[in-house]
């Protein structure tokens, strides 16, 4: 395989974003973002193919020698992930073509350059490139958080802004000091080094602190449950898909390398993690709005994805990685069915949306079929994903771990019907059987002005196929995944041998 793929991974989104720039938005920038977005799908797919067998490559960028240049390497893990972004900028990116938010100036070189930073977080073996593409993947962010111009949006925008530039702020003191303890940022070079240096796995734990922040662990999520209700649902699909899971690939990438895995520390993330699980479902419970509800089960599916490095063992990190992967797609598909009713009713609220996707089959079906898989039911792949993650705690002898994944996947569940029974079979407004709604208000626009949306917005409006194909085709995807899981489970493990044995990544990457 020619490793000149993995540096034009990130440059191709970034240069047709600066082509962008200079285009206004229409056919030829949707044609572009999609057809950008469909190259990466393609080229993921193609390292996934590569490196299946085991495989490690390896580009030095500008042939610079190992060292001196940007090491960029991609293995099973990385090829996932990259597969998986692609897939979710290409479908996330459709939606918003239908909704017309894509018709914004600035928004599809935007979206170019966040999915140009996530391929490049994902890709780099450099902790100070790490920095850089992750800041990268978070500047345009800040720009699609304030592209919708409401109210809520801006104040969104500005906790995200907050609470992001806090952590990385923390995270690039935490890259300097792993430099000036160890003497290097190279991943390659730091395999280890946190068991033979004490100094070393304190300068290493501040980028994971900062890490967990930005994947919205418990007790620092606050700041997502409340800027991820703030943008347009294609922005906050997007986000879901992205952000924290890149967060989450650098967890498991940097204890796997740096601490090997190291044993005594595990119990921290067993009680953090278990914790978080607990805490999203439960504060899941008291929320109004789809979006809420939502959010707050991103956080508490984010434990169970880490429970897996938690675990570290070959059957927890495989379990870890098909759920990781799993939950990209699902949450995503999520979003978007309740992002098209929203899009169309001017709100997520359940009391005023009784009914309103009444009569709605296909995207009755989005929803379910990716309900059902968040709270891991056959035949889809959440089922796998819960049976093997369970599985792998009653085989570390965490008992009460298990005990505790299972309760939470009862209370998602319903979560779920919660929002089944209001959106999809509630009675429809106007039908007798409730009181007279109050006007819907629509959102507030950037002047803090809101004006009541007409009465037509409370009863069941017909939502166009474009805006539903999108989240079909993710539920679509959780279901191939859960009736042919062996695929999936077999690239999860060789992409768990990958952290279980660095040494094929380390040689990779130091080209030794």
């Amino acid at each position: 395989m020619n490793t000149v793929l993995l540096p034009l991974l990130v440059a191709a989104p970034l240069l047709g974003a600066a082509l962008l720039t200079v285009l206004p938005a229409g056919r030829v920038a949707r044609s572009l973002l999609l057809g950008t977005s469909a190259g990466a799908l393609a080229a993921g797919l193609a390292l996934l193919a590569a490196t299946r067998d085991g495989q490690v490559y390896a580009h030095q960028v500008g042939l610079w020698p190992a060292g001196v240049a940007i090491p960029f390497v991609a293995d099973t893990f990385s090829a996932l992930m990259v597969t998986t972004t692609a897939l979710l900028v290409l479908v996330c990116s459709a939606f918003a073509i239908a909704t017309g938010e894509a018709e914004r100036r600035f928004f599809a070189p935007l979206v170019l350059v966040l999915s140009g930073g996530v391929y490049g977080a994902l890709l780099t073996a450099d902790l100070f490139n790490l920095f850089v593409f992750v800041e990268v993947m978070l500047l345009p962010s800040y720009g699609l958080m304030a592209i919708a111009g409401t109210l809520h949006g801006l104040r969104g925008g500005r906790t995200y802004v907050t609470a992001n530039l806090l952590t990385s702020t923390v995270f690039l003191a935490g890259v300097a000091l792993v430099y000036g303890t160890a003497g290097t940022v190279q991943l390659g070079e730091l395999a280890g080094a946190a068991q033979d240096s004490p100094v070393v796995a304190v300068a290493t734990g501040l980028v994971l602190l900062a890490m967990s922040v930005k994947a919205a662990v418990v007790p620092v999520h606050g700041w997502l449950v409340r800027t991820y209700t703030a943008p347009s649902p294609a922005v906050t699909a997007l986000f879901s898909g992205l952000h924290t899971k890149v967060a989450i690939y650098v967890v498991y990438r940097l204890y796997a390398l740096v601490f090997d895995g190291e044993a005594s520390l595990l119990w921290i993330g067993l009680v953090v993690f278990t914790a978080t699980m607990a805490v999203g479902v439960l504060g899941a419970v008291g929320e109004t709005t789809t979006r809420s509800i939502l959010v707050f089960h991103m956080v508490s599916q984010i434990g169970y994805i880490l429970l897996g490095v938690a675990l570290f063992t070959e059957l927890g990190l495989m379990a870890g990685i098909f759920y990781l992967v799993h939950h990209m797609v699902v949450k995503a598909s999520l979003f978007l069915s309740t992002g098209a009713i929203e899009h169309v009713h001017g709100t997520g609220d359940l009391e005023r949306l009784r009914g309103a996707a009444r009569g709605q089959p296909l995207l009755a079906l989005a929803f379910l079929g990716a309900a059902l898989s968040l709270a891991g039911l056959p035949p889809f792949s959440g089922f796998v994903a819960k049976l093997t993650l369970v599985a792998a705690a009653f085989d570390a002898g965490q008992w009460t771990v298990a005990a505790i994944a299972v309760a939470v996947s009862l209370i998602t569940l319903m979560s779920m019907l919660k929002i089944w029974g209001s959106v999809f079979w509630g009675p429809p407004p106007g039908t007798g059987t409730d009181p007279e709604p109050e006007p819907v208000q629509a959102p507030e626009t950037a002047g803090g002005t809101a004006t009541a949306a007409p009465a037509a917005t409370r009863a069941p409006a017909r939502i166009r196929t474009g805006l539903v194909l999108p989240a079909v085709a993710l539920t679509a995807v959780t279901l191939c995944v859960g009736l042919g899981a062996q695929v999936l489970l077999d690239l999860s493990a060789q992409a768990a041998a990958h952290l279980l044995d660095t040494s094929a990544y380390v040689e990779a990457v130091t080209n030794r």
